[in-house]
């Protein structure tokens, strides 16, 4: 082989392995926020990309995502765990009661220290339509019921979108979808909705209340063997919170969800806010992705 050969197969087998090393570019979709008072950690940004949900109210959704602390200097890929009522997750200047979830510092904690990684996708709710967004069925006093266009979209627009510019684990069992109270009622139908989508349902202080229905969908589609769910709810959380719980669990093991796969923790003294929420997010991940 002469050496003009010998120096170009060099160059190109160098050329192949600095690609396949090399992180993928995201500062085009990402949007830097400036706030001196923001809680939220540097590897939190905003899509420059909103998205207009067809048939959800004509309101642009912004979407917040959280990168692992090693995102840009590795090649790796991540499991994602999609959550909703954003303004709340990350950042107490945008929160709607003053506290926010701290999604970002218990999960770099995590990394710090297990060296696990996960990407966060937030969407935001839709201010005062936030009901009809996060129920999938009507109620006779507080209206909603256009939680399938909701979850719709995060299956078949935002999920493929965020596959394509982010380096995801793509399958059900890397994706989890989680949220609290309307949005536990909408992880739980959208989880349960779409078992190829995602694999794993944290379903948190869940309003299992604003509609009959939920039992009836409960038993269509809780036949699930490759779920994993986790039922979270506070002994002071009132309404009729915690017995509905009770009865949604022993409801989808009598439809044939297997016990292995699902877990339900009561806190006595837990309150229906994002203190216990913040408190008890890592113990969800944890079940969820067997940490």
């Amino acid at each position: 082989m002469t050496k003009n050969k010998i120096l170009l197969f060099l160059c190109g087998f160098f050329l192949i392995i600095s690609c396949k090393i090399a992180p993928v570019k995201v500062e085009k979709q990402l949007l830097k926020t400036e706030n001196n008072n923001s809680t939220k950690s540097a590897n939190v940004s905003i899509l420059k990309k909103e998205f207009i949900v067809e048939g959800l109210n004509n309101i642009a959704h912004k979407v917040w995502v959280y990168l692992p602390p090693n995102y840009h200097s590795t090649s790796k890929k991540y499991p994602v765990i999609y959550m909703h009522d954003a303004q709340n997750l990350f950042d107490v200047t945008t929160a709607a009661y003053g506290k926010e979830w701290g999604v970002d510092e218990t999960l770099n904690q995590l990394y710090k220290n297990t060296g696990k990684g996960f990407i966060v996708v937030g969407v935001e709710n839709g201010g005062d339509k936030r009901i009809e967004e996060y129920t999938p069925w009507t109620h006779p006093k507080y209206g909603g019921g256009k939680g399938a266009i909701y979850i719709d979209f995060l299956v078949k627009e935002l999920k493929p979108y965020i596959d394509k510019n982010f380096r995801t684990k793509t399958k059900a069992k890397h994706t989890a979808i989680v949220g609290s109270s309307l949005g536990g009622l909408i992880s739980f139908y959208g989880g349960l909705k779409y078992p190829d989508i995602f694999g794993k349902i944290g379903a948190l202080s869940t309003s299992f209340w604003f509609s009959k229905k939920v039992n009836n969908f409960a038993k269509e589609n809780g036949n699930q063997k490759k779920i994993k769910l986790y039922l979270l709810i506070g002994g002071d959380e009132g309404y009729t919170m915690l017995p509905d719980t009770q009865k949604m669990e022993k409801l989808l093991i009598k439809t044939g969800f297997p016990i292995k796969n699902l877990k339900t923790k009561i806190v006595p003294k837990g309150q229906h806010n994002e203190t216990f929420w913040n408190a008890e997010f890592l113990d969800t991940i944890t079940y969820l992705y067997n940490l």
